[in-house]
């Protein structure tokens, strides 16, 4: 029998990290089975903030090679004593006067919620001398207290990312109000899924990766088409409180 774990937030995880991760995946073939998606197209993202370099490695072994930080200060203090051979995505609200920062670390940005943010990006990539890859994130509920751009402003985005040359926009992200019932997010994945096939014929752009479901909600997220999942406590497991002093 796997030993399993009661998190404070009532989600009950398998014990250690590589019983987690294979917990996770299995949850996931069984979401494509219902989707008729390929597993092999759903990339796990494990949500590592308040984590530190050991729990990382763990995660690593465990198969997991992507990691994804909300954090630009905890990141920089983290990623160089982490395994060099991860990728690392920035999926928190990303402040202008952090993207100098972000760009030495992220090879993907996932939350780009305004014109000025993503015009900063394309800048500083220039000077760095590199392309950066970015979602754009969509506010699909209306709620306020989420970043991200209306639906109706995605077009005029996407026309002005034609002229950026140094930051490619490869995705679109979305966070649904949270509910206790994850049922009650798949009218808001399945509404990022339609308009991305709206944008992408209008546009141009493929927009091939849909960011979307968290450790709450993931498998609904998959059944709607999502190719990206940011999980944090059903593969990372409980916060270690040492951690760069956050609890």
């Amino acid at each position: 029998m796997v030993n399993r774990l009661k998190m404070a937030d009532e989600i009950i995880v398998p014990a250690t990290v590589q019983q987690r991760v294979d917990d996770v995946e299995a949850r996931i073939r069984a979401a494509c089975v219902k989707s008729g998606q390929d597993p092999q197209d759903i990339h796990i993202l494990a949500v590592t903030k308040k984590f530190g370099p050991d729990r990382v490695r763990e995660i690593a072994d465990a198969g997991i090679r992507t990691m994804g930080e909300s954090r630009v200060q905890e990141a920089a203090q983290k990623i160089p004593l982490c395994p060099g051979n991860l990728e690392w995505h920035f999926i928190g609200h990303l402040q202008t006067n952090k993207v100098n920062a972000a760009m030495s670390l992220f090879q993907m940005i996932h939350s780009i919620d305004s014109i000025k943010l993503l015009q900063s990006v394309d800048g500083a990539a220039a000077a760095f001398g590199r392309e950066m890859l970015v979602c754009l994130q969509v506010n699909v509920s209306g709620e306020g207290s989420k970043f991200g751009f209306d639906p109706e402003a995605v077009p005029t985005v996407l026309e002005h990312a034609q002229s950026l040359a140094h930051v490619s926009v490869v995705g679109l992200m979305t966070i649904p109000p949270f509910t206790p019932d994850p049922e009650d997010a798949r009218r808001h994945f399945s509404r990022l899924a339609e308009l991305r096939e709206e944008w992408r014929k209008d546009s141009g752009f493929a927009l091939e990766v849909l960011s979307m479901g968290m450790s709450h909600d993931f498998e609904i997220a998959i059944e709607e088409g999502s190719t990206c999942v940011r999980l944090g406590t059903i593969v990372c497991g409980p916060r270690e409180r040492s951690d760069h002093g956050q609890g």
